[in-house]
């Protein structure tokens, strides 16, 4: 590509992948946030659960002088609590739903202007159809919450059904299901689809992203470990772009971009969030490294999308 990247996208990472010693709300929140701030290659963050108001505060504070667009994922409160969006049980399910209403007030005071969030549990193809109904139901509830903190963006993130996640949403089918009921009521409401979660998936880019692109407000990538089993790296838990046994690297983040480009969801004029999503997991892998390595990948797939 011959544009500058930025004219595209806004160029993100996931703060508390990168810093997965951050994932559960405590830890190095503010220093590793400043971290990221620091490097003027990213022009956007997505934070998460931050438990302390004053290092909430701090946080803040970085993030309103970094000039960086902020986004919000709810995922490390949700998945570390088991909570879910669309549990069959009435006050499981309320449970999730507090619990994402505390995340928009943080996402708030943060100034960020997305949120990501979740569905739950698949519960099986005999109970599927009421759980999505409930799913919607969650949602209605958090998307009419949102509309005191502004109405940011809400995006629900598409994760696997059968091997890691084992998420309700889901297979392409179902997302579109979802979003065809919400996003005609909340012009807020959207899609998050992870470059990463189409090996997991058994979906193809090619065939999905112009099936949704309409619904689509922002997109991550990320690589995957499917098909060795043995591999502590297996399933989704976004390890480095490229290693030999993974499934995305330079070649395949420069597909997802050129694709990207071609159905229009990158374009000069809205320029939306695009975030890395990866992680340190072996231990001679450090943050610092793996995001370098990402910064690379990213600027290498831009050449060659």
């Amino acid at each position: 590509m011959q544009n500058s990247i930025y004219e595209f996208m806004h160029v993100g990472t996931v703060h508390f992948k990168a810093f997965p010693q951050c994932t559960l709300g405590t830890g190095p929140i503010v220093e590793t946030i400043r971290k990221i701030a620091e490097d003027s290659f990213f022009t956007a963050i997505e934070v998460g659960w931050i438990k302390d108001i004053k290092v909430r505060a701090e946080a803040a504070k970085v993030l309103e002088s970094s000039h960086l667009v902020v986004a919000y994922g709810c995922q490390p409160a949700l998945f570390s609590q088991k909570l879910n969006l669309n549990a069959l049980e009435p006050k499981e399910r309320q449970r999730a739903v507090n619990q994402v209403k505390n995340c928009i007030r943080e996402a708030y005071q943060l100034g960020a202007k997305q949120i990501r969030v979740a569905a739950g549990k698949d519960p099986g193809p005999g109970q599927r159809e009421e759980a999505k109904k409930l799913l919607v139901d969650s949602l209605h509830q958090v998307l009419e919450y949102a509309k005191e903190f502004g109405s940011p963006d809400i995006t629900l993130k598409v994760f696997d059904r059968d091997i890691d996640k084992e998420s309700l949403i889901g297979p392409v089918d179902d997302v579109l299901e979802i979003a065809k009921v919400l996003c005609p009521e909340y012009e807020n409401f959207g899609l998050l689809y992870d470059l990463s979660h189409f090996p997991l998936l058994r979906e193809d880019p090619q065939a999905v992203i112009p099936r949704v692109k309409q619904y689509l407000k922002s997109v991550h990538i990320g690589n995957c470990l499917v098909r060795d089993r043995k591999d502590i790296r297996w399933g989704d838990l976004q390890p480095r772009f490229g290693i030999p046994e993974g499934e995305i690297g330079v070649e395949e983040v420069a597909e997802y971009f050129r694709l990207l480009v071609q159905e229009g969801f990158l374009n000069r004029q809205d320029r939306p969030i695009v975030s890395a999503e990866v992680r340190p997991l072996l231990e001679y892998e450090t943050s610092e490294v793996v995001l370098a390595s990402t910064k690379r990948v990213i600027q290498q797939a831009w050449a060659l999308a």
